[in-house]
């Protein structure tokens, strides 16, 4: 059996070494792979030190991964409205949206990506979403520069650009997102157990 071939079921769905991993709820000992996969696409993404991480793990309304063996191979961190979180993309969905759910960050290890990890996450958290009662999420995309795995993902999954602004020292534009999830959203593919 080819390498190729072993990265594939019957059923052409993707596998890696995470395929026998769940979505679930981070934990401080997770902290270190988070942090990891944080500086990998800290380029898209705002620094964050464990000092910080900490206090946006406090905050969050969802802060989920998925992990198996000690090994992050994806991670999510949600807030909701109401929070005191300082974030400039995040106060201009507050100043928009009565009741939200914010994706903050939602990185996938650059080897796993376009596996299916970021579907299995937003599958977990439209659950989340409905199960909270609350019809919005609502996210920001780097647009210039841009983040082209990230507008695929999104767009892939029903997000909407709803509005944009320039953030940061350098200005970067982002595209801000948001998607209604009372109706059907796209759930993650089934993956091998």
């Amino acid at each position: 059996m080819s390498d190729e071939e072993k990265l594939t079921t019957n059923s052409g769905c993707p596998v890696g070494p995470w395929h026998a991993a769940q979505v679930r709820d981070a934990t401080p000992a997770d902290f270190a792979g988070i942090l990891h996969l944080n500086l990998q696409w800290e380029h898209f993404l705002s620094p964050m030190d464990v000092s910080r991480l900490g206090s946006l793990h406090q905050m969050a309304a969802a802060h989920r991964v998925i992990a198996d063996a000690g090994t992050v191979y994806a991670f999510m961190l949600v807030m909701r409205e109401g929070c005191a979180y300082d974030s400039p993309n995040y106060r201009w969905f507050s100043d928009r949206y009565e009741r939200f759910l914010y994706v903050d960050r939602v990185v996938i290890a650059g080897d796993n990506q376009g596996r299916g990890l970021g579907r299995m996450l937003y599958g977990d958290l439209f659950a989340f979403a409905r199960f909270s009662g609350v019809d919005t999420v609502t996210c920001e995309i780097d647009a210039d520069p841009p983040n082209e795995p990230s507008r695929r993902l999104h767009a892939a999954l029903g997000f909407r650009e709803v509005g944009a602004q320039r953030v940061g020292v350098a200005g970067k534009r982002v595209a801000m997102q948001a998607m209604n999830v009372g109706a059907d959203p796209v759930i993650h593919p089934t993956l091998p157990a």
